[in-house]
Formats: structure tokens, C-alpha cells, sequence
């Protein structure tokens, strides 16, 4: 195909066709390392090239950090293709994730759904907090019924577009009966306490989409050309929301990859991109194919284990890149073997010139951490351990519940949370008559106790209102007694704390230029949505081995990565609560692992693994033997070691 603007160029036939189709749906089906990210916003230039206004441009994905990746390659393409008329560079189009679109969208449509703006965003702490309450209100005991199951069970109907009533009425077990009974008092306490959980970002935009036609027709005109990135991870609320915002023009771009649905667990629905052409019958269907990240030997492996599945659609994913090296296959005796050969490998690796950052390992579920962790240790390898988010611990939480209580005073569970926090002597029969609204009922030392905290919290709600957000951080710290009890009692680990609560004070300075409300709502909005890739980003100054679920690695990309614990019933995984395994998607998830590498793979698994205290033998993955072995080398010493091949280190006893 030609070169006719100057932004096409470097872009293959089939990525240019995908970026001049403008109108009408259209599914582009892309394979990992195929460039599909360049294709969006290389796409959303064009638009703004041929005049559509960048405001009249929506681009959504699943990640901040790839939402952040997507925008500044955006601004930057713009600005270095500016369009011939300058105007319609004036404002930038919208990139952003599902539920931060949805956050966005019920603050400035609030008044429809009789919520107030500065409504409080649960995280999953809160949600199974209250839970549980809704439980004990029910009548029922939490012993007895799993706060995280019922929390499962309500996350995944309002995912499939259900509200309480319609699940009430076909809930036909007694346990569904029980989730709905505990669901209707869970919503009562949300609407009390003026709060939406994170699914609800979802559900209730929808609702608004659905229910207000005046709604529906402004977000129709303001948004005529839509895309959809990672379109396999939609769940059915998501697909509702984008069939509604595409209107009649139905000028909507999807780009998934049905090899790389891995979250059917959280409701994400493979037949959004099965069915496309059914719900859009106009569409047309492009395919990227060529990789450009990764060596022949990745993709060929790769190709070997997807090709097994039966419920996808047919691509052959290639690349001209370098045949490159085999992939290595370790065989441990225990665990802790494993974890060791993994972090003396890494560490080889690093002496012999690469940057630790260059190096990933990865596993399938978060327990594999523990011995990977004491490994790297001991052997001094630097490594950061994706999980921990900094929005998460505790003494940040506590700032931050101050900063949603001074704007939102009918939140109970931040009041809770921060009451006597630091200690002021307010027990919890004080604290229980104030959550049911009987603060008459107090007197004498208690009823000042309460009065100061009341004063506490009119200063920071008239500090908020009008001083820069770093700064109200900053009163909040000191006027809460925050800092003066971290430094009373001087503890290293309190001292962490505090440098802790000045991280969040700088990176708060970046909102400081904003209107005060706003910011702080953009900084709540950060820590209510932040993902384990954010705290990658984060650190990303931090030159060390990134150890990660393979899950959480989902969109990155490493030069070496390690893929550990291939055994049967681990990977693929055998879940506790079902004894079934789901096979296509666990060999869409070792899909994913492979071609998060551009250079090399390890490959390991362990002869013995001690699981919840028990030592299990383990037979290894059915995986490795859809991977043709003209493409591995085997790296175990002594009698482990052959170039033939991995079959004889199995040991069937």
C-alpha cells in the first residue's frame, strides 16, 4: 500500500488498512508484539487529520499505566504531525480505562442517579468490610457465609449487567438467596454512606446510560469515534456501555486478542470479540500478525501451545526478527531448588551485562512469591515484588480517609477508620452511637472529645476547599497528630510511615496547578483504581528483577523472562474451590507468559513443591509437551543434563 501521509510511515499493509478504516465498526484482531498500540494511536492522528475534533475521540483500556503509555504517544504524534488546521488541536481526546470513564462520567452526571459529586470510591478492603455488616444485618453469620464468596458472587453478577432485583428474582439455591438478601442490605449501607465499589464505576454507568436519554445523547455527540483496546478483556456491562456510547453511526475500532483472554474469572467474556460481527453486522475484521517483539523460537513455541485451543479464531502470528536462543528447561528436585537456580541464574545474567529491570520472573498464583523472595535475598540479587501497592498501606489509607471525610462527612466507614486514629480516647460505644446518628446521647469528657474532632475536620474540609492539594496533605498530617505520634515513638518502621506520608505529599504536587476540589478527587480517583502495573510505573527507576503473578504481567514486556512452577495442577492451576480445570484459558495464560519475552525463556518446574504445608510429587505440565522439542535446551547438570531433549527427567515413581 502507498505512503500518502507521512504518519503512515513504518506502519506494515495490514496496520495501515486498520489505521485509514475510520467509519463504521471495526475488529481488529491482533497478536501479541503486533503493534496494535501503535495502530490506536497512529488511528486517532488520522481522525484528527482528516478534521475530526480530538474532544469527538474516545480511547479506552483496562490500565492507568496504559492509558498513560496511549496519551503521551498521542500528544507526542500530534505534535510532531501537526494537522494543516491548527484548531482542532486545541483540545486532546479522551484516553482513559473503563473506570476511570466511569468515575468521570458519574461526577459530572451525578444529580441523575441522586449522588453527590464527591461520592467515596470503596476499595476491596472497605467493600468486604461492609459485607460483612450487610451479613450480621441479614441475620446470617459470617462464619457461615464467606464475606469474600458473597463479595465474589455480587462482583461477578453486576460484571454480567445483573442488578440486585433481576438476581433476587431468578436466585433459585439458597445460598443465591442468601447473596441476594445480603446484597440488598450491602446496597442500603453503600447508598447511606454516599459510595460506589469498584464495580459499580461500571454498573452505575450503565444505569445512567441506559435509564437518561438526555445523558445518552450528549456522551453520543461528544464521543462519534470510539476505541476499545485489550476488547477480549470486556465483561458485559463494558460492551453495553461502548454499544450505547457508539450510538447509530456506530463508528467503534476494538482491537483484542482472543488467544489473550485470561480474566473470564472476573467476567470478562470471550464472545465480545466472537460475536462482534454478529452485533455489528457492517464490520469489517483486520489481522495483525507479525510480531515484531520477540525470536522466531518464542513465536514458534507459542504458536505450538495456542494452536491446541479450539475456541478461538484461526491466526498465524509470525515475525522476521532473528531465529534467536532455544528455550532453557530447568528441572528441580523441591521449591526452594527452583527459587535458587532462578536467582543465581538472574544474577549470572546480570554480571555477564544485563539490567536486572531486563529480567522477569513469573508465576501463577502469589504463593510462588515466598520462596522467590528469600531466594533473590540470598543470593543479593536486586528484584521488586509487583503486589504491594503504596494507596494501600495503611498510614496512607489513613491520610486519605481524612481528605474523603472532610468532603463527604456521611461516610461511615472513613469516619470509623480515622476517628481514634491517632488514639484520642473515643471507644467504640462512642463511636457506635455516632454511626447510628445518637450523638445527642453524649456528654461531659466524651461529647469534647468528639467536639475536637469535629474542629479537626472543619479545618481540613475549609483547608481542602481552598488550599493547593500538597498542601492540605501536608495540614492533614500535622493537624491529625499523625506526624507527631510517628516521630514520639521514632521506631524505624514508624519513621518509614512518615517518609511514606512525604512520598504521597510530593506526588500530590503534581495536581497543585488544578482547581483544589478537582485534584483531590483526581488524586482519590488514583488510589481507588491504582493496579499492580501502576506500582510498577511507579518504580520504574528501580533497576531490578521484576518478580509478578502472570496475570499482573498482562501488556509488559522484558527481554529475559522466566516462567516457573509447571506442573500439573499448578500450571495449569487447579483452583480450591473447583476441582475442574478450565484448559483453554490456562493455555491462553502460558500464551501470555511466553510472549511477554523478547529475547529468552526459562522454563521450570519442581519434582516436589510443599503446598499449604504439604509436600506434593508433581508430574510436569501438559504444556511442555504441546512445545516441539527442537526448541528447548536442557539446563539441569549431571545426570539431569541432555541436549536431546526433556523428556528424561521425569521421574514416574
Amino acid at each position: 500500500m502507498s505512503i500518502c501521509k507521512p504518519y503512515l510511515e513504518g506502519l506494515n499493509d495490514k496496520q495501515t488498512e486498520a489505521v485509514l478504516k475510520t467509519n463504521g465498526p471495526l475488529l481488529i484482531l491482533a497478536g501479541a508484539g503486533s503493534g496494535k498500540t501503535r495502530v490506536i494511536t497512529h488511528r486517532i492522528v488520522h481522525l484528527i487529520h482528516i478534521g475530526i475534533a480530538p474532544h469527538n475521540i474516545l480511547a479506552v483500556t483496562f490500565t492507568n499505566k496504559a492509558a498513560k503509555e496511549m496519551r503521551e504517544r498521542v500528544e507526542s504524534l500530534v505534535h510532531h504531525f501537526p494537522p494543516s488546521n491548527r484548531a482542532v488541536i486545541d483540545s486532546l481526546p479522551t484516553v482513559t480505562t473503563f473506570h476511570s470513564l466511569g468515575v468521570r462520567l458519574l461526577r459530572e452526571f451525578h444529580e441523575y442517579l441522586n449522588l453527590p459529586r464527591h461520592f467515596t470510591i470503596y476499595d476491596r478492603s472497605d467493600s468486604l468490610r461492609t459485607i460483612k455488616t450487610a451479613i450480621e444485618q441479614a441475620n446470617y453469620s459470617p462464619k457461615e457465609f464467606e464475606p469474600r464468596k458473597i463479595l465474589g458472587k455480587i462482583s461477578r453478577a453486576k460484571g454480567d449487567a445483573q442488578t440486585v432485583s433481576s438476581y433476587k428474582a431468578s436466585a433459585s439455591t439458597f445460598p443465591d438467596q442468601v447473596t441476594a438478601t445480603v446484597w440488598e442490605k450491602y446496597e442500603a449501607i453503600l447508598k447511606t454512606e454516599h459510595a460506589l465499589d469498584f464495580d459499580d464505576l461500571l454498573a452505575k454507568t450503565l444505569t445512567l446510560l441506559q435509564s437518561q436519554t438526555t445523558v445518552r445523547e450528549i456522551l453520543q455527540k461528544r464521543y462519534l469515534y470510539i476505541h476499545i483496546d485489550e476488547y477480549q478483556d470486556t465483561n458485559a456491562v463494558q460492551f453495553a456501555m461502548a454499544k450505547i456510547l457508539c450510538g447509530a453511526e456506530q463508528n467503534i475500532c476494538v482491537v483484542g486478542d482472543i488467544d489473550q483472554n485470561i480474566y473470564s474469572w472476573r467476567g470478562a467474556d470471550i464472545k465480545n470479540v466472537l460475536q462482534f460481527e454478529r452485533e455489528f453486522p457492517t464490520a469489517a475484521t483486520i489481522l495483525l500478525e507479525e510480531n515484531y517483539r520477540s525470536t522466531k523460537t518464542i513465536i514458534s513455541a507459542s504458536n505450538e501451545i495456542i494452536e491446541k485451543n479450539k475456541n478461538r479464531i484461526p491466526k498465524a502470528v509470525f515475525t522476521s526478527n532473528h531465529q534467536g536462543e532455544k528455550i532453557s528447561l530447568y528441572v528441580a528436585m523441591t521449591g526452594n531448588d527452583e527459587a535458587e537456580y532462578i536467582a543465581t541464574t538472574a544474577k549470572a545474567l546480570i554480571t555477564t551485562g544485563r539490567k536486572p529491570s531486563d529480567i522477569a520472573v513469573l508465576y501463577r498464583t502469589n504463593f510462588q512469591s515466598r520462596a522467590l523472595e528469600e531466594a533473590f535475598l540470598n543470593f543479593s540479587v536486586p528484584y521488586q515484588l509487583l503486589g504491594t501497592k503504596f494507596y494501600e498501606r495503611k498510614e496512607v489509607k489513613d491520610v486519605l480517609s481524612y481528605l474523603r471525610l472532610a468532603l463527604n462527612p456521611g461516610s461511615m466507614a472513613d469516619l470509623v477508620r480515622v476517628i481514634n486514629e491517632p488514639a484520642r480516647g473515643i471507644g467504640k460505644v462512642t463511636m457506635l452511637k455516632i454511626v447510628e446518628g445518637k450523638r445527642a446521647e453524649l456528654k461531659g469528657a466524651v461529647l469534647e472529645k468528639v467536639g475536637r474532632f469535629d474542629q479537626i475536620m472543619q479545618d481540613i474540609a475549609d483547608e481542602a476547599r481552598t488550599k493547593p492539594l500538597a498542601e492540605t496533605l501536608k495540614f492533614i498530617i500535622k493537624r491529625t497528630g499523625i506526624e507527631t505520634e510517628l516521630k514520639k515513638n521514632g521506631t524505624e518502621d514508624d519513621l518509614s510511615r512518615l517518609e511514606n506520608l512525604q512520598e504521597l505529599v510530593t506526588l500530590a504536587r503534581r495536581y497543585d496547578e488544578m482547581n483544589p476540589e478537582e485534584a483531590i478527587e483526581l488524586l482519590l480517583e488514583t488510589a481507588a483504581l491504582q493496579s499492580d502495573q501502576d506500582e510498577l510505573k511507579d518504580k520504574e527507576e528501580q533497576d531490578a528483577t521484576r518478580l509478578m503473578t502472570i496475570h499482573a504481567s498482562k501488556g509488559l514486556e522484558f527481554p529475559v523472562v522466566f516462567i516457573c512452577g509447571l506442573e500439573e495442577g499448578l500450571f495449569p492451576h487447579e483452583r480450591l474451590d473447583d476441582t475442574s480445570i478450565d484448559h483453554e484459558e490456562e493455555r491462553r495464560l502460558f500464551y501470555v507468559a511466553l510472549t511477554r519475552a523478547s529475547e529468552k525463556v526459562y522454563l521450570t518446574y519442581a519434582h516436589l513443591r510443599t503446598i499449604y504445608g504439604s509436600q506434593r510429587v508433581n508430574l510436569p505440565s501438559s504444556f511442555l509437551n504441546d512445545i516441539n522439542t527442537k526448541h528447548i535446551e536442557n539446563t539441569n547438570p549431571g545426570e539431569f543434563g541432555t541436549d536431546s531433549g526433556y523428556e528424561t527427567t521425569i521421574f514416574l515413581d
